[in-house]
């Protein structure tokens, strides 16, 4: 009897043993572009992941999916071991854990069998991949491949870019940061140029290929100093020049400053890039454009003959974490905790989302939709939403507003930023 005892208890333990060693790993991976609030999602995967009863090992692939094919894999519970950590690394702009634009080929490719062994080798269960338009193809190329082998890995594409162009979604983590500093940046410049009495135009330049959501977030600016930007420009409105010069020269009249803000992928009635000289193309197929602040700023010197200057924000407006919002840090965080309780819900194949409730107050709920209606797909402005061509609506402003709003969490050491660092020494499996 005592010897049965025995024997069921020491059963009850190499099965309490048998479940601990059971808990599948996550691996967690960043691509495409930089941006203020990614590594809060990261942050908020590592904390939901710590919380889990059902998660073992946080790992991090650096450089996204081609650093994963290199099994350059980090232990990212070395690099979070106070609440600090935690809350520097989500202030931390950029990515922490690198970034590529690796285009996975078209299934079968040995590739994926390449990648599967890795996550069998590592004991992976969750696969989660913070990023945009392509990474979320990333996803469900990955997905579809374990359902089809009968592999029970989750893959969840956690929303992240800039450009806010993701569609289903309200908006994407990282837009708000960016809009922030690109509103608060031209309100800046505005007062800056506004001294002297002479009639000058600057042109902002700003990040967007085909969706002109960056640019349109510079009316803000006007909540500051009143009319600049008077003029905004955007990818899903064609351009015409000839209207253009004619609205230069018309404020030109009045001897005031005119401050122009300009998507990166404004197109002429043709629908030809206004100016892609010289430009060059990604993995992906992506044109990458630069110039049409400098283009508009000859055009407006040979056609007006005013003091003219052309400013590109270029990757300023994607790392300003001084200048971050407070709301899009904290829905960073958050998605990516949301994310975690997905994927150990049993959800794969999905993308994280927000969806707004009202504008004020400003309430959003989290939830996820099927990855095939984000991926390689764009969400651009509503045709109603821009104005005469070369303004936006007040719905526009609306929508804008809660995004950008307060400060988010910012550290220092001697007047520099402190930022996380990761510990990326490499694991084995």
């Amino acid at each position: 009897m005592e010897y049965k005892s025995a024997e069921r208890a020491r059963t009850a333990l190499v099965k309490k043993g048998l479940n601990k060693n059971m808990k599948k790993n996550i691996i967690v991976g960043q691509s495409g572009g930089p941006t203020a609030a990614i590594n809060a999602s990261l942050a908020g995967i590592i904390r939901g992941a710590m919380q889990s009863s059902e998660i073992g090992e946080i790992y991090g692939a650096l450089n996204g999916i081609e650093g994963l094919l290199k099994r350059n894999i980090i232990d990212l519970r070395k690099s979070i071991k106070t609440a600090e950590d935690y809350d520097r690394l989500a202030a931390t702009p950029a990515m922490a854990l690198g970034s590529c634009r690796f285009k996975l080929p078209a299934a079968p490719h040995e590739k994926y069998d390449e990648i599967l062994q890795i996550f069998k080798d590592y004991n992976i269960g969750y696969f989660f991949y913070i990023g945009g338009n392509d990474s979320m193809d990333t996803v469900k190329q990955l997905s579809n491949f374990f359902k089809e082998k009968g592999e029970n890995i989750s893959c969840i594409g956690v929303p992240k870019t800039i450009d806010n162009d993701l569609p289903v979604t309200d908006h994407t983590p990282g837009f708000g940061s960016a809009a922030k500093y690109i509103a608060g940046s031209i309100a800046e410049i505005a007062l800056d140029s506004g001294v002297y009495d002479m009639f000058s135009v600057i042109v902002a330049e700003i990040m967007g290929r085909h969706a002109g959501w960056l640019a349109a977030a510079t009316v803000l600016a006007r909540d500051a100093v009143g009319s600049a930007p008077q003029l905004i420009y955007l990818p899903e409105a064609p351009f015409d020049e000839e209207r253009f010069i004619e609205k230069v020269k018309n404020y030109s009249k009045e001897k005031k400053l005119l401050i122009i803000a300009v998507s990166e992928g404004i197109k002429n009635k043709n629908g030809e890039y206004l100016s892609a000289a010289g430009a060059s193309v990604d993995g992906f197929g992506h044109v990458a454009l630069a110039g049409v602040g400098k283009y508009l700023e000859e055009l407006i010197k040979e056609k007006v003959g005013c003091k003219v200057r052309s400013i590109e924000f270029s990757v300023l407006q994607r790392a300003a974490g001084h200048f971050a919002s407070a709301t899009d840090i904290a829905e960073a965080l958050r998605i990516g905790e949301e994310a975690v309780r997905a994927a150990t819900g049993g959800q794969t194949g999905v993308m994280m989302t927000f969806e707004r409730v009202s504008n004020a107050p400003y309430l959003v709920n989290y939830g996820s939709v099927p990855i095939e209606k984000c991926a390689n797909l764009e969400k651009t402005i509503p045709a109603g939403w821009i104005i005469d061509g070369c303004d936006v609506s007040k719905e526009m402003v609306e929508y804008l507003r809660p995004l950008t709003t307060g400060r988010a969490p910012y550290f220092e050491k001697d007047g520099m930023p402190s930022y996380l660092f990761l510990n990326k020494e490499i694991v084995s499996k």
